[in-house]
């Protein structure tokens, strides 16, 4: 009986483990303004895309990951606001969490120009995943 609920625990922790900070793209249609994320008090998204992180303050990889992401909109974008990396800490704002369903910090949505979910990364992201998904949204083929 022990050794079923080690290897229960331990098959659920390899799971778990595979899919944190992977990329999942969303299932909506880029058209669909029902789609789109607003949040009171964020600071303005990018016209062609957004990496809106969520994190808390005790969240040691979230200033890790607010640092890459961050340094990758800041290379991508050149000043033009095309893209923003925007960090909403959910610490005192539970609504957000609940309304997203934040499970873990820090959370990360990849948003188009119109602020429409494209993807969604649970844990601190692969930035060289991070950086295909983005380059992907900016090829003339995806606008």
């Amino acid at each position: 009986m022990l050794l079923g609920l080690v290897a229960l625990a331990t098959a659920l922790g390899l799971v778990w483990r595979a899919r944190t900070g992977r990329i999942q793209r969303a299932r909506t249609s880029a058209t669909d303004a029902d789609n789109r994320i607003s949040i009171a008090g964020a600071p303005e998204f990018g016209t062609r895309i957004t990496l809106l992180q969520f994190s808390t303050e005790v969240c040691t990889p979230c200033k890790t990951t607010h640092t890459l992401l961050s340094g990758l909109a800041s290379e991508l974008d050149n000043g033009t606001g095309a893209v923003v990396h925007v960090d909403i800490d959910v610490t005192s704002r539970p609504e957000i969490a609940n309304q997203f369903k934040l499970l873990q910090s820090p959370t990360t949505f990849i948003l188009d120009g119109n602020g429409v979910l494209q993807a969604r990364i649970g844990g601190a992201p692969k930035i060289n995943d991070v950086r295909a998904e983005l380059d992907r949204m900016l090829s003339p083929a995806f606008v």
